[in-house]
Order: structure tokens, then C-alpha cells, then sequence
């Protein structure tokens, strides 16, 4: 039986990857207030280097962006698979009474 504390490839891992892209798209007012525009940060920030740095500045602020988006998923899929198994270990033991 799968451990499904341990994030692995799993149905509750396609699940949360349905979330996402389904979320993704309804996004309200406030979550557009806390949307991080990184592309628009990232203009900024190349638009006062010089030019000779540009590449080098270019490809250390995509290594950020995919670094934090690899560490929310990690940590978004952890806090929800954990709290979805707390919900099945709750039921579960309601059962077993």
C-alpha cells in the first residue's frame, strides 16, 4: 500500500496538478492582489543592468523563478497531501470504532 505522506507520482499528485491548472484560471480580485508579476519584476531589473550583465542577470533571476516555484509546489503539495491524509486517518478511525 502506498504511503501517501511521501510525495511521490501518485493519483493524489495528478489530482493536485488538476487543482492547479483549474485554479490557475479564476483567479479574483484578491488573488490578483497577491499574484507575484515576476516577468514584470524581472524587466525592471534588466532594464537598470548594464549591458555586459544582462545575460548573466537574465539567467540567474530564471534559476530564482523556477527555484521558488519548485519550492510552492513542494511545500503546497506537502501541506495538502498531509491534511488530506489527516482527513482519511480521522474517517478511518471513526469507522473502526
Amino acid at each position: 500500500m502506498n504511503n501517501f505522506r511521501e510525495v511521490n507520482d501518485d493519483i493524489l499528485k495528478e489530482w493536485l496538478s488538476f487543482r492547479e491548472e483549474t485554479i490557475s484560471g479564476r483567479l479574483t480580485k484578491e488573488d490578483k492582489k497577491h499574484y507575484i508579476y515576476f516577468d514584470e519584476i524581472a524587466a525592471n531589473i534588466l532594464r537598470n543592468v548594464p549591458k555586459q550583465n544582462k545575460k548573466y542577470v537574465r539567467n540567474q533571476l530564471d534559476r530564482l523563478d523556477k527555484n521558488f516555484i519548485d519550492y510552492l509546489c513542494y511545500w503546497n503539495e506537502k501541506y495538502y497531501r498531509n491534511g488530506f491524509c489527516d482527513g482519511v486517518e480521522l474517517i478511518s478511525g471513526c469507522l473502526n470504532l
